[in-house]
């Protein structure tokens, strides 16, 4: 099996991990956070803001792997606050085709940098 590390600038990793991993025709999407590429710094505003941010950098991912969220089959979703679910949702399914995606949401302690939620997603094309 070949595995391709994805990368999509400007965004970098915030650690020693690639920001995907393809394998055969799946994608494996690191989480991303509300980290604005151009800034390095995380986009302020309310969860609606930051869930945004976290799915563009999904999303550029995606394009540099010549998919997009059509392929997404599996997403997890990290919150600090599960207060924040309703808001997340209403951006998420706005980025999101149907059938949509098999998901978890899990409120987690922290998340890096400070974050307050996180998204990883797992593609398949083909």
């Amino acid at each position: 099996m070949t595995k391709t590390a994805i990368t999509a600038d400007p965004l970098k990793a915030v650690g020693p991990y690639s920001l995907a991993i393809k394998a055969g025709d799946t994608l494996y999407c690191s989480g991303q956070i509300h980290l604005d590429p151009a800034t390095g710094k995380l986009v302020e505003g309310d969860i609606g803001t930051q869930t945004r941010r976290c799915l563009d950098n999904l999303k550029a991912i995606l394009a540099n792997a010549g998919m997009d969220f059509g392929h997404v089959v599996k997403t997890t979703v990290f919150l600090v606050d599960l207060k924040d679910f309703t808001a997340m949702n209403e951006v998420y399914k706005t980025y999101m085709v149907e059938p949509f995606p098999a998901r978890s949401t899990i409120q987690v302690a922290a998340l890096p940098l400070g974050a307050r939620v996180e998204i990883e997603a797992v593609a398949v094309k083909g």
